[in-house]
């Protein structure tokens, strides 16, 4: 099964100039934790609430004027609609990542997977179970 098959379309981004305030209001509104960065139709990034709160809030940087570009997480891992949708829960394991971009091979964002999408529209409960196994392992400490 190919994950253009399974992910979502239609999501909803943020520019890399949105305010940090602005996303988290989009954040809340769309009961998510993480938003792709374009440039046009173009994935430039991610945001997710952990960025806003670490990389800004902890830094005492005002969310009103602090724009996504300035925190949002630039080196992305991703996935071509036409890969197969093991490759994606691959990628995800071993990036332990929740929500996996999902771009057309010119590089244009055309959807999203998540877990929930592994689990219930391939019916592999075990793939997405193996997934979010390696994902929830704990970061090994840096330093």
């Amino acid at each position: 099964m190919q994950i253009n098959e399974i992910m979502t379309r239609n999501v909803e981004v943020i520019s890399p100039h949105t305010t940090l305030k602005e996303a988290a209001l989009k954040m809340r509104e769309l009961d998510v934790g993480s938003l792709p960065v374009c440039d046009g139709e173009r994935l430039k990034g991610m945001l997710t609430d952990r960025d806003i709160t670490i990389r800004a809030t902890a830094e005492g940087q005002n969310p009103g004027s602090t724009q996504a570009r300035d925190v949002m997480t630039a080196a992305i891992y991703y996935c071509y609609e036409d890969q197969d949708v093991a490759e994606a829960a691959q990628v995800m394991e071993e990036k332990q990542i929740r929500r996996l971009p999902i771009v057309s091979r010119d590089k244009k964002l055309v959807g999203i997977v998540s877990l929930g999408d592994l689990a219930v529209d391939t019916g592999k409960e075990r793939l997405a179970g193996e997934a979010l196994t390696e994902i929830s392992r704990p970061a090994k400490p840096t330093g």
